[in-house]
């Protein structure tokens, strides 16, 4: 069982809650935090019945995550890779050339939405119902980020057709049951809120429609509970209980288009929403639906997730963060211990290294890494390295997917050659060394 808040963090954060639901005037909100596998304290405000953690919500865009996990599980299969064009599986379409890893992120020039009606208010039909046609290809191939509901629709498709079932069965099989999701459904099932949009100016609701969603479903189509979003969070942080392998869960959190070491930024992986907000980095994703507002967000770092659902169309503030933020603050994690372990390298092989004049470091970091980076105080790119199949590759960072060659007198890294006194002539340093050597 999850370890539950200190009554004094519960309190703080049942305040947040309280007055976001208040402020946000939304019929009902629950939200809780998750660590240890689960929810580790929840609340519900408003006009929800209890227990208030099992109440379902629509999920709206995390529909998405779960689409996507779907697709990496064929990926890892063998069934399929990220760079293959759609038309390889889902032939017919206007995106044929473009690849399923740029569907996933977002970056397949898709329109945002699918032609025809306003397809979270109408009921769904068939892919061929949507008639698709050249003009709902709106961007270039991997040209900038572009948020595509009619994307993750295709790939839905695609999941349905590589599996010969439903999109529907799909999620039941192979994430929702092996993650004991049981009420997480495709359509409201036992105590579930009616979705409400908030009159702007005065304090009456309106009911939203509900149906489904068809072939867009894969899109936004599921329904769940705050019990099981929290599980949900705890598959994000590791848990994945054999769903997917740790490091394709890794692989998909790692940001597309942006430089993660900047300071701060958003951005999109495979299937999720990876954001740098005060100084950490956040992963998860947000949902929306006429009537309903969710999110689910976990610090991998921290080990601590925070979800939220809400039956309002709009107005609620992500209490998912300030959750995250107090729960960092009130109780900050208490790390393992250091201890020591053995070098991955010769130790003779670590320490300074000079790329021209610029001195940087290796070092061995935990996990069996090497990281190559600024010294202390120093600003400048920095990766870490794992070994596979005898070679060095890049993490993250510049250097990412990269090949680290160790030699005894130099580095070699993209052509870049690292020395251990700054140009060294002795080395392979590219265009050679003035014969005169440093003068004044």
């Amino acid at each position: 069982m999850p370890d539950p808040v200190l009554p004094a963090t519960a309190r703080t954060l049942l305040a947040r809650v309280a007055r976001t639901q208040r402020d946000g005037r939304a019929p009902s909100l629950v939200a809780g935090v998750v660590r240890d596998g689960g929810l580790a304290w929840s609340a519900g405000r408003g006009d929800v019945p209890e227990p208030h953690d099992d109440v379902q919500y629509r999920l709206g865009s995390i529909s998405k995550t779960v689409t996507a996990v779907l697709v990496m599980r064929l990926r890892d299969e063998g069934r399929l890779a990220l760079d293959d064009p759609l038309d390889r599986h889902l032939p017919g379409t206007p995106f044929g050339e473009r690849t399923v890893g740029q569907l996933l992120s977002h970056l397949a020039g898709a329109s945002a939405e699918s032609p025809g009606g306003w397809w979270e208010r109408v009921p769904g039909g068939s892919l061929a119902d949507l008639g698709l046609a050249d003009d709902d290809v709106v961007l270039g191939a991997a040209r900038r980020f572009h948020y595509s509901n009619l994307g993750f629709g295709l790939l839905g498709e695609l999941v349905a057709r590589a599996r010969g079932t439903s999109w529907d069965d799909a999620v039941r099989a192979e994430v929702l049951a092996p993650l004991g999701m049981s009420r997480t459904t495709p359509r409201p099932s036992g105590a579930a809120a009616r979705g409400q949009a908030v009159h702007p100016w005065a304090d009456v609701v309106l009911p939203e429609p509900e149906h489904h969603a068809g072939v867009m479903a894969a899109a936004g189509q599921l329904w769940s509970t705050l019990a099981d979003l929290g599980r949900f969070a705890a598959f994000l942080l590791g848990d994945t209980a054999d769903v997917l392998d740790p490091a394709t869960l890794e692989e998909m959190t790692e940001p597309a288009g942006v430089d993660s070491s900047a300071p701060g930024w958003s951005a999109y992986g495979l299937g999720l929403q990876v954001l740098r907000v005060d100084g950490r980095t956040l992963v998860g994703h947000g949902g929306s639906m006429p009537g309903f507002l969710a999110g689910v967000f976990v610090d991998r770092d921290e080990q601590i997730g925070a979800v939220s659902l809400a039956n309002a169309t709009a107005g609620v503030e992500p209490v998912v963060f300030g959750l995250l933020a107090d729960l960092r603050a009130a109780e900050p994690r208490v790390v393992e211990p250091w201890s020591p372990a053995s070098s991955p390298v010769p130790l003779e092989v670590l320490g300074v290294w000079f790329w021209g004049v610029t001195p940087v470091a290796l070092r061995a970091v935990p996990g069996g890494l090497l990281h190559l980076g600024p010294l202390p105080g120093r600003g400048g790119r920095a990766s870490r390295f794992q070994q596979r199949d005898g070679r060095w590759v890049g993490l993250d960072g510049y250097y990412a997917g990269e090949t680290l060659r160790i030699a005894a007198d130099h580095l070699d890294l993209g052509t870049f050659i690292f020395t251990r006194t700054p140009y060294d002539p002795a080395a392979p340093v590219p265009g050679g060394v003035d014969e005169a050597g440093w003068t004044a």
